[in-house]
């Protein structure tokens, strides 16, 4: 079997050459099969001493790269009844989440894929395709179920590629005020509610913000290009817990001993780090911002994770409480108990 996996593997290096124009570096075998800097060079020289059409070429970012021109004939590589249903199963993730657009492309790939299958492979695999689309599911999550109109997506999606300013017709989600704002799109996070980040290139703002894509009523082209900025949006999302951008903190929680098992599956942030202690609770440290987001988190452990830093967050978590108990039906008058002595009681 791991000669066999080992085969598998080269082959399916030799399609990813095969489908690429930009070609495949050794960091890039690296990564994707999960293997030293020795066993990727080692493929790599497999891949080409069966291809000899294999092209070496550079980028210019000092990397080597490789790749075997599409005009070379290879014979398919098999798809299989669980790769189909995996994707079946991304799309209707991506439909569940209001990334209707996505999801479609992902059908249109499985739609593809079937078309070029030959009959007889496809009657083979339908079967058990079937079978895992019938047993695989998604759980429905509670939560804000934004419709945002196709041609909202559609547009913004090709503004970020043409480097297109936009002009947004927006309505705030707080006062609902609407407004219309010129902005420079640059790409999208996606969470309990989807966001289109945008620089605002206003002389009193000139900075990143975010607009919720179900506020977003149009999407106007302007035909006017930006330079676009060297902007990472992976690092931009890391520095908060949730989306919401605050300027980061020091955070410390500890993890009561019956759920620091638990804990350690999680990934609270990508700066996160674990400290065992000797009454077995666990500690967790991190570096973001958005204190509110956390606190939704947190109540979700149901008490739990104890704050430790930062004071802010200890704040808001009070605040939060207060806000959930002042919506509580009074008790006060059934009881018989003094006002001031409850809410003591409860605030402590």
């Amino acid at each position: 079997m791991p000669r066999l996996e080992k085969t598998q593997d080269l082959l399916r290096l030799a399609h990813e050459m095969q489908g690429t124009a930009v070609g495949i570096s050794l960091p890039d075998i690296m990564e994707r099969f999960e293997v030293s800097r020795r066993t990727a060079e080692r493929m790599r020289d497999a891949v080409c001493g069966v291809f000899p059409q294999v092209e070496e070429f550079a980028l210019g970012d000092g990397l080597k790269r490789w790749r075997i021109p599409s005009r070379t004939g290879m014979a398919v590589v098999p798809v299989t009844a669980d790769e189909l249903a995996t994707l079946h199963l991304a799309a209707e993730s991506l439909r569940q989440n209001q990334r209707i657009e996505q999801a479609k492309v992902v059908d249109g790939v499985v739609a593809k894929l079937r078309a070029v299958l030959a009959p007889d492979v496809l009657r083979r695999i339908e079967v058990d395709y079937d079978s895992l689309v019938e047993f695989e599911g998604l759980a429905l999550r509670p939560g804000p179920r934004l419709r945002i109109p196709s041609e909202v997506m559609r547009d913004l999606r090709q503004a970020i590629v043409d480097n297109e300013q936009v002009r947004l017709h927006y309505r705030s989600r707080g006062n609902r005020a609407f407004s219309r704002l010129e902005v420079h799109p640059y790409g999208f996070l996606y969470g309990g509610r989807h966001y289109l980040v945008a620089f605002n290139p206003y002389v009193e703002v000139e900075d990143f913000r975010l607009f919720s894509l179900g506020d977003i009523e149009k999407v106007e082209r302007t035909g006017v290009t930006f330079e676009r900025a060297d902007f990472d949006l992976e690092a931009y999302a890391s520095q908060s817990f949730g989306v919401y951008q605050e300027e980061p903190l020091d955070v410390v929680w500890r993890v009561s001993p019956e759920f620091a098992a638990d804990a350690k599956d999680y990934l609270f942030h990508p700066t996160q780090s674990f400290e065992p202690q000797p009454d077995g609770s666990l500690v967790v440290r991190f570096t973001a911002g958005g204190i509110l987001e956390m606190c939704w988190h947190l109540f979700s452990w149901g008490g739990a994770i104890q704050v430790v830093e930062p004071p802010e967050l200890v704040a808001e978590m009070r605040r939060q409480l207060r806000n959930v108990r002042d919506a509580l039906p009074s008790r006060r008058k059934a009881n018989g108990a003094n006002p001031s002595q409850e809410a003591a009681a409860e605030d402590a």
